[in-house]
């Protein structure tokens, strides 16, 4: 997206649906955070992608890869694919543990432990930018709003796939589809 994409999404939303619905602006909200980090990001020749596994295992190294998948909320072959590439790109390297050839482990390189000091402050950087010309207390509610729509929507889910409903597969839903025609 441009910036002249940007400034034409934002009019939307002041203009033609200013009380349209939170989900939207939240996307776009996100869409612009996640556009800017990865423009600083590509300068350090790191991807969005691979920027999330890296959050992950600064706080939580030597995880497995499904545990990996799990907290980034992707599925494993996402997982195994990013991990290939990450290890060659000496961020990372994969072990199993002793006594254990079931699990592959992940855990950073040196190279991959020094990149945090470079990105963590893009990161900072652009919530900066996000939040320029708020007041703490807004930004404060804000994260509490966030977190209670986070929340309740976490309970819906859980209400969801305790009636044992859940979101079908790419290949279920095609075939529902098709089946419907």
């Amino acid at each position: 997206m441009t910036s002249k994409e940007t400034r034409t999404v934002l009019d939307h939303w002041r203009e033609a649906v200013p009380d349209d619905r939170l989900a939207h602006l939240i996307k776009d909200a996100t869409r612009a955070l996640v556009r800017g980090l990865q423009i600083r990001l590509a300068d350090h020749n790191v991807s969005f992608g691979h920027w999330a596994f890296l959050r992950i295992l600064w706080e939580q190294d030597g995880l497995t890869q499904r545990e990996l998948s799990e907290h980034a909320g992707v599925m494993e072959p996402t997982t195994y694919s990013a991990m290939k590439a990450m290890e060659s790109l000496g961020y990372i390297e994969r072990k199993h543990l002793p006594g254990n050839n079931k699990n592959i482990h992940v855990f950073l390189t040196r190279n991959g432990r020094a990149l945090k000091k470079k990105l963590v402050p893009l990161a900072e950087e652009i919530n900066a930018i996000g939040t320029r010309g708020l007041t703490d207390v807004e930004i404060k509610t804000t994260r509490k709003v966030l977190l209670a729509i986070i929340t309740n929507l976490a309970d819906d889910e859980a209400a969801i796939e305790n009636a044992e409903r859940k979101v079908p597969s790419t290949r279920e839903l095609s075939r529902r589809i098709a089946s419907a025609e």
